[in-house]
């Protein structure tokens, strides 16, 4: 048993605790050319395992009870529900063509996975896999679908767009859509459901969106190829990784301002942060690395080689 180990129980005996309420979350990331997921101890960004996941691992989400992850194999059109404790795949659900990112409803009942070969968003009970629906959108070669906090809203951003698509889930159907700027990418919600952010690739620009009047409140000039997005759970911080600049930009919330741009790897891409909001961890997609980023200093810690082509990072 590690040292590392040996003091985390210590620590636990002392305050009474289970070792396993003290330690760092795994960070777990898609590498698109290795067919695997590299797990990452946050605790010292070391990576610790490789799980086989299919050809070509994309979009992935993980439950809100930390026990499963859900990834999305473009080659073979199939979502894998991973279990995280023994580390294997438990079920293949196929999907279709392409599919890309894959979100979890906050409740944990729901997954949304956009398929660009259908210009759609399947709903899939996350329990059982089984498909609720298959919901058409207006833009075209859709990327990311993801859930408000109450998941009363999908949020749907795709390549061959300038507008967010609505869909309401409960409805089933799309409702609406907000334009922004020329190819909409990530997408992210801040906690309380009041703001989204949508990085927009072509327009190198960040839309700052209400949503209760689905209208665009600020643009924001982020780096180039703006791209991936993740909000610290506090809501006060949104990250932006800008894929051309090889950089991550931080927004301030208040004011909608950028507050620093940190070098990264090359092409970055999808990001998560650690549930306390101290750490950002970026997918390197052409350095086949991960980026760890001090959210509150502003300033890039490490950089952790991974597998081949990184796309993104989940950390239940």
């Amino acid at each position: 048993m590690s040292l590392k180990l040996v003091a985390r129980g210590l620590l636990a005996l002392l305050l009474g605790l289970p070792a396993v309420l003290l330690a760092a979350p795994f960070a777990y990331v898609p590498n698109e050319k290795s067919g695997t997921l590299s797990v990452i101890d946050t605790a010292d960004s070391a990576v610790v395992a490789a799980i086989p996941a299919g050809v070509r691992p994309r979009g992935i989400a993980a439950d809100p009870a930390g026990k499963r992850l859900y990834v999305t194999d473009a080659a073979s059109g199939e979502l894998l529900v991973i279990d995280l404790p023994g580390r294997t795949i438990v079920r293949r659900v196929p999907l279709g063509e392409s599919p890309e990112g894959v979100y979890v409803s906050a409740d944990g009942r729901w997954l949304a996975v956009a398929v660009e070969a259908t210009n759609s968003v399947l709903l899939l009970d996350a329990a059982s896999g089984r498909r609720e629906a298959e919901i058409r959108v207006q833009g075209k070669n859709p990327e990311h679908a993801v859930f408000s906090p109450d998941g009363r809203w999908l949020y749907v951003s795709a390549e061959e767009a300038e507008q967010v698509d609505v869909i309401e889930v409960a409805a089933h159907r799309q409702v609406g859509s907000i334009p922004v700027g020329r190819r909409p990418r990530g997408i992210g919600f801040l906690p309380d459901g009041s703001r989204a952010y949508v990085a927009c690739e072509l327009a190198s620009t960040v839309y700052a969106i209400d949503v209760a009047s689905r209208k665009v409140v600020a643009e924001i000039r982020a780096g180039q190829f703006s791209n991936g997005v993740a909000v610290t759970p506090d809501g006060k911080r949104v990250f932006i990784s800008n894929g051309k600049d090889g950089t991550v930009s931080a927004i301030d919330t208040a004011s909608n301002t950028v507050l620093a741009t940190i070098a990264v790897g090359k092409r970055p891409w999808n990001m998560a942060v650690t549930p306390d909001g101290r750490r950002l961890y970026v997918a390197n997609g052409r350095s086949n690395s991960v980026s760890v980023i001090d959210t509150v200093a502003l300033v890039k810690l490490a950089d952790v080689p991974v597998g081949e082509a990184p796309w993104g990072v989940s950390i239940p």
